[in-house]
């Protein structure tokens, strides 16, 4: 490589919120040393016929291969350019650079400069207030008998035996295949055997899910369905649905049932038989103890949901615009796994998450900005996520779900969803550290949820 070679130039420029306009240029020396660089390994291993392996002309194998190296350099080149200019201007980059598309039709010449632009989504940049001395409140949960019958209750239903019936009548579930299509597109976005519906009860009212989609008016579509109808569901898409033909798109989801279930809950004594326990009394002991873990559990969470709030009401900055669209999955996901941290039922889990998929773009860009603000936080009070803390996470959601510790983690990198993990904990680690720095006021249950304006920050225990 030349001694004297000219630097590579970047041009940063504002696009719009968190996005930046690099235009780069790589100077004709540089593109010299990379093309004589790679015709250099490509006459090193070519075979030609006629001579040995990297004993061929270098200008036969220029002639012979020239348009592959030219292009190969380019690729090669502007990699590492675009790499040493995010670097050189301290950009955080998010996602992958768009645009070079003058790049294209461009063959390199040794004595001529070529010059690109792309643009970058980049983090927001902004202040952290004091995380010092906030102000909360902690709910006082204290598990009473109502909790542990109510518990029991879901016990029996969920060990219940299922009774096929000829028609589906309020709190039946139905099974069978079910098909989400866009309506004008046609396209399919997901085919399902083996899904379960259930008919709304009076108490939960008209609305009702399917194929992870709230639907209004649920009740009204299906009706009181029987073994082999087909059911066609109207809806529309949900706003913040991790498949982006979905959203705010006229939908239709056909249900072909195969047969209609009902629930018999089981009695406390067989439930007491299949615990091993000695009565019905160690059972209730058996609850509390339970109950009470999760109430800790909830607890800790109702006070990290009043911290996250202060935090997104203290700071303003705005939002990269793509990146707000491609939060969906990831707000899901993370939802998904705290609840099933603080010990909800995966029906109710599962119900809040097609809830959040029809939530508006301003929860969307709460969690987005939570995201952001959490991250700089975990910079500034040095917090860092271990190998053993994401082990028992794991194992905690594991018995939570009634699955093996290594079967979830199994499932888990198959899916790619073990960084949701290692965020979540990270972002407990500094909320519980703002906990500890905050000034903490004890109050009832029912004082505490009359207080909360959003039913997803209510406490719930059993």
């Amino acid at each position: 490589m030349s001694q004297t070679e000219a630097a590579t130039q970047v041009d940063v420029q504002d696009a719009g919120p968190c996005l930046k306009k690099l235009t780069i240029t790589i100077p004709a020396e540089k593109i010299a040393d990379q093309l004589q660089l790679s015709l250099g390994t490509v006459v090193d291993e070519a075979e030609l016929p006629g001579f040995r392996k990297g004993r061929a002309p270098r200008q036969l194998v220029e002639k012979r291969f020239g348009s592959v190296v030219k292009e190969e350099a380019k690729n090669q080149l502007v990699a590492s350019a675009y790499s040493e200019a995010i670097e050189d201007k301290g950009l955080k980059v998010l996602g992958d650079p768009e645009g070079a598309d003058e790049l294209k039709d461009v063959e390199l010449d040794p004595e001529k400069d070529i010059t690109f632009t792309v643009e970058v989504e980049v983090a927001p940049e902004f202040e952290l207030p004091s995380l010092e001395g906030i102000e909360i409140k902690r709910p006082l949960i204290e598990i009473e008998d109502d909790h542990i019958d109510k518990q029991l209750a879901k016990i029996c239903q969920s060990e219940g035996e299922l009774e096929s019936q000829d028609k589906a009548d309020k709190g039946d579930y139905c099974i069978g295949h079910g098909l989400l299509k866009v309506a004008d597109s046609g396209d399919e976005i997901l085919d399902l055997e083996g899904a379960v519906i259930q008919i709304p009860t009076d108490e939960e009212g008209p609305k009702g899910m399917i194929l992870g989609v709230m639907v209004d008016d649920f009740a009204t579509q299906v009706g009181s369905p029987k073994p082999g109808d087909s059911l066609e569901i109207k809806t529309k898409g949900p706003a913040q649905h991790e498949d982006p033909r979905v959203r705010d798109q006229d939908i239709v989801i056909t249900f072909d049932i195969e047969r209609v279930e009902r629930i018999a809950p089981a009695s406390g004594e067989k439930i007491v038989e299949r615990s091993g326990l000695a009565d019905e009394a160690q059972l209730r002991e058996s609850l509390k103890l339970r109950l009470t873990q999760q109430a800790n559990v909830e607890q800790q969470s109702a006070m990290r949901r009043q911290v996250a709030k202060h935090l997104l009401d203290q700071i303003e900055f705005e939002l990269p615009e793509k990146l707000t669209h491609r939060q969906a999955e990831r707000n899901i996901a993370r939802a998904r796994f705290d609840m099933q941290h603080r010990g909800l039922d995966d029906m109710i889990v599962e119900q809040r998450v097609a809830e959040m998929r029809d939530t508006s773009d301003e929860r969307a860009a709460n969690e987005l900005k939570l995201f952001f603000v959490l991250a700089k936080a975990a910079e500034d009070l040095s917090v860092e996520v271990t190998q053993d803390e994401i082990s028992g996470r794991i194992s905690a959601i594991a018995m939570q779900r009634n699955m093996a510790p290594q079967d979830l983690a199994n499932q888990l990198v198959k899916q790619n969803q073990i960084s949701y993990i290692a965020q979540q904990i990270r972002e407990h680690k500094v909320m519980d550290r703002i906990v500890e720095q905050a000034k903490i006021e004890d109050v009832s249950v029912e004082d505490f949820n009359k207080s909360m304006t959003d039913d997803a920050d209510a406490v719930e225990v059993g």
